[in-house]
């Protein structure tokens, strides 16, 4: 049986097939392969019982340390309760039943020894399954099932309520059976090379290991597929955009550029003028420049964009810049206006005389305001666009697109950007990708492995410091009035303060604002983006209080009433429509707001320097690059500035090194190891912002550093030699599935 697209009907059995289809999301042979085990039972080793944390579904390894059934208070039927143990913790199986249960008293005696699986729960104190499915281990009892389990380790699959993991082992089991592999993914010479596994050695090692040696060669195979694969994919690109021609976009002397520079009131870093440098040669050239700009929260990457984008429309060509969200679009459509001044302002009162001008297109607008800013794209009357995804749509058109500028480039796809790079018409656009978010060489070379980059480390001169605080008011609820008084100090100054809160509040009016929790999901959905390391559950032992998370729309009215009376407090979410979310922060930003109570839809871009204070409530709710990106928006004027992170979360809780961790540095590369550390690499990817599962499973892109660097240079070189990939079906094969999972993920987000 071929392992990718086979249906598992025809191997498991159609009922089989329904459950895993249905619990799992698992379709074809190749899904079911793909789903490792999660972990791994030794048989005899009992699994630890302390760590099990409420509401997680488990599988655990058990001896029954007691048995007991007792008729139910209020309704006819029996209460069995079984205890089981690993030696030292103790959990309490729970079964109902209409009527007496003495066959299970006897079938789970003591010292019986089970795989058990089922929700945890708190009864009274007690840790606790109800109902929990069960199968035996040993030599005899009817049921056990030594053949199934002979080897030394047990596989355990991540399951559900209807498919447990015994349950995804049997249909493993018979795909095992009938596997075969005519096309290995990885070339022979490169498996013989490198000592790897055969690829159906290596789905067997990992599902059914013979010891723990045969799952660890397992796994390096599988994880040289991964980055292997990722890899060379990534090296087709490159070697696909090296073909393409773009129009030379070199600089003109005398031309908007120059006098954009003259007329700023700063000197540019020297990163800035590198990077710039690096640039302005890559525009000037034949092929296509593909480019990351990375830099450090405040470092000046808007600066550098505007100057490239100056480059073309000086050499007759239009930009284009790409934002996530329409707050963002709208506060780079303003920032730009007001460095560039009347040099944006052509055909305009007060413009210069070369002039260009700058359009504004957003999902939002009005008829009219559209129509005007499609006018103004396709004839090539602005040559500078700003837009959220609108920029995307088929209607758009533009006279002659240069030069692409996608900023936050993590909340979009690859096809999105070849999305907006093929309304080019001939030739291509050059491309320029900007990033807030520092990001570690393995990411950059596992996510942005066809761009080439630059990076800003150092912010401007002048720019003043952020100190940041942990405020525990568990342990010091006195500290949290003084967090209030310190903004009543810094508005007695002159200045403003953000707080941000989790969620908007509000409930019973929703909507499609909100999710389970009510969080502010508008803006990351509008972004394609979920919200940055935070937990899946609350209250999960992570150290996130058990209380729901602080509202924007009830803590402003609180701190109106009360911490904060006689300010002026504002609202900003995401359920706010544009026209009101402009108007708020043009009013924030000319200072008739002094407190601007807030979801995280200010957190990448919203510029104010007069901002010095950030409040982040319930702060352990957010992961460590968010955190650092909401911090970076105060400190941008000439007052230092100052980022208080409230928590509850107790003191050696994983949330609170979290939280040390930021406060502890303000340098963004090394907070972004940390992140990375604590982060699902499906996050980082940009996969589970899709909501599809990612194409890294094993992969860790900060522990496998080396192999993703050899595997680059290996897939370089292969590709180098056999760009299509003839010689070698199996990783085609692999390589086109990855693709597809690409343009799958583009056509959600999309």
């Amino acid at each position: 049986m071929a392992v990718h697209a086979d249906p598992l009907r025809l191997v498991i059995g159609d009922k089989a097939a329904t459950r895993l289809a249905d619990n799992l999301d698992i379709h074809t042979v190749g899904d079911l392969l793909g789903y490792y085990p999660r972990r791994y039972d030794k048989r005899g080793e009992l699994t630890d019982l302390v760590g099990l944390k409420d509401g997680e579904y488990v599988t655990v390894q058990a001896e029954v340390a007691s048995a007991s059934s007792r008729p139910m208070r209020n309704r006819r039927g029996t209460i069995s309760e079984v205890v089981v143990t690993d030696g030292r913790g103790r959990l309490t199986l729970t079964f109902f039943a209409k009527g007496r249960q003495d066959w299970r008293e006897k079938e789970l005696a003591p010292g019986t020894r089970a795989l058990f699986s089922g929700q945890v729960s708190s009864f009274r104190g007690k840790r606790q399954l109800t109902h929990p499915e069960y199968e035996l281990l040993g030599t005899g009892s009817a049921g056990v099932r030594a053949a199934e389990y002979a080897a030394e380790l047990i596989p355990v699959y991540r399951a559900t309520g209807q498919m447990q993991s015994w349950k995804i082992a049997d249909s493993v089991r018979l795909a095992l059976h009938s596997l075969d592999v005519p096309d290995d993914p990885l070339p022979l010479k490169l498996r013989q090379r490198l000592g790897l596994y055969g690829y159906a050695d290596a789905l067997r090692g990992i599902h059914r290991p013979v010891d723990l040696a045969d799952k660890d060669r397992a796994v390096l195979r599988l994880k040289w597929d991964e980055a292997f694969t990722l890899q060379v994919r990534l090296a087709q690109r490159r070697l696909a955009a090296a073909d393409y021609t773009a129009v030379p976009r070199p600089p003109v002397e005398g031309g908007l550029l120059a006098a954009f520079d003259a007329g700023l009131p700063f000197d540019l870093t020297l990163g800035q003028v590198q990077a710039s440098a690096q640039i302005a040669r890559d525009l000037a050239g034949e092929h296509p420049m593909n480019r990351l700009l990375q830099g450090e929260v405040g470092s000046g990457k808007t600066v550098v964009a505007i100057r490239a984008m100056l480059q073309v429309v000086d050499a007759v060509g239009q930009a284009a810049l790409l934002a996530p969200t329409e707050v963002l679009a709208q506060q780079h459509y303003r920032s730009i206006a007001s460095l560039l001044g009347p040099l944006g302002m052509a055909g305009q009162l007060g413009g210069a005389d070369h002039a260009t001008r700058l359009t504004l297109l957003t999902g939002s607008m009005g008829a009219p305001a559209r129509r005007k800013a499609l006018l103004e794209a396709a004839s090539g009357g602005a040559g500078i666009v700003i837009g959220t995804h609108a920029l995307l749509e088929d209607r758009v058109q533009f006279a002659d697109l240069g030069l692409v500028v996608i900023d936050e480039q993590h909340r979009f796809g690859v096809e999105q950007r070849d999305a907006l790079r093929d309304k080019a018409g001939d030739g291509r656009p050059h491309v320029l990708v900007m990033t807030a978010t520092p990001i570690p060489r393995t990411v950059a070379m596992t996510v942005f492995g066809d761009l080439d980059m630059c990076t800003l480390t150092e912010l401007p001169r002048g720019r003043a410091p952020i100190a940041t605080h942990l405020v525990p008011v568990a342990e010091r609820p006195h500290y949290l009035a003084r967090t209030w008084e310190r903004i009543r100090e810094e508005v007695a100054a002159g200045r403003q303060a953000y707080v941000v809160c989790p969620r908007i509040g509000d409930e019973a009016g929703g909507g499609s604002g909100q999710d389970r929790r009510g969080a502010d999901r508008s803006f990351e959905e509008t972004a394609g983006y979920a919200l940055d390391g935070q937990d899946e559950d609350d209250g999960d032992g992570d150290g996130a209080p058990a209380r729901p998370p602080l509202a924007v729309l009830d803590l402003a009215a609180q701190l109106s009433e009360h911490e904060l009376a006689g300010l002026r407090v504002g609202i900003m979410h995401g359920r706010l429509a544009p026209d009101e979310k402009d108007k708020v922060m043009l009013a924030f930003a000319d200072g008739l707001i002094d407190v601007l109570v807030t979801t995280t839809v200010v957190e990448v871009g919203v510029d104010v320097p007069n901002a010095t204070v950030m409040v982040i409530m319930d702060a352990e709710r957010f992961g460590v690059s968010q955190l650092h990106q909401l911090r970076g928006r105060v400190g941008r004027g000439s007052h230092g500035g100052l980022c208080l992170l409230v928590t509850e979360a107790p003191g050696e809780s994983p949330a609170r090194e979290r939280l040390a961790a930021v406060a502890s540095t303000t340098d963004g590369f090394v907070l972004s190891r940390i992140d990375l550390t604590q982060r699902r690499e499906g996050d980082v990817l940009g996969t589970a912002q899709a909501g599809r599962r990612s194409s890294l499973r094993l992969l860790r892109l900060l522990e496998d550093e080396d192999l993703i660097g050899q595997a680059r240079e290996e897939a370089v070189e292969l590709v180098g030699r056999d760009p299509a990939l003839a010689g070698y079906p199996g990783l085609a094969a692999a390589v086109e599935a990855l693709a597809e999972h690409e343009r799958a993920a583009f056509l959600e987000k999309a």
